[in-house]
């Protein structure tokens, strides 16, 4: 299902030119869905170590997708935000995704469609709580 979903591909799409991996686009995801979240803050949605989330950080930066300035009241705290480039790329990747669902969820009746969403919220309620009493250590 992974490799069915290109969960486990190097890159997850392309957008004109710009290559985007599955885990910048999680990252360009959810600098687009906060109010100019902290780097800190988006390591910590993502549950990325903040090395890691950096180095993506300095990539899409490279790529002009993010900027990433200092907050003025304590220049060690950087703010993240997409530039017009950035938001291009990440509204592109959703509509894509969005466009890929439709057509999967194009392909099953309105019964198997229902248990689908209802199979994928009990699991992500039951990942949300396994979390909690079962972290993963990897």
């Amino acid at each position: 299902m992974t490799r069915n979903f290109g969960l486990l591909n190097k890159s997850c799409c392309s957008v004109g030119a710009n290559e985007i991996s599955l885990v910048q686009s999680h990252i360009l995801y959810e600098i687009d869905r906060q109010h100019n979240p902290s780097v800190q803050q988006i390591a910590d949605i993502l549950g990325m170590d903040i090395t890691t989330l950096s180095r993506q950080i300095q990539t899409l930066a490279k790529k002009k997708l993010v900027r990433k300035s200092p907050l003025p009241e304590d220049k060690r705290v950087y703010i993240l935000s997409l530039t017009t480039e950035g938001k291009f790329v990440a509204g592109s990747i959703d509509h894509m995704l969005n466009d890929y669902l439709e057509k999967v969820f194009s392909l099953m009746n309105d019964f198997e469609r229902d248990t689908v969403l209802r199979s994928l919220k009990l699991l992500n309620d039951s990942i949300m709580k396994a979390k909690t009493l079962y972290p993963l250590r990897c």
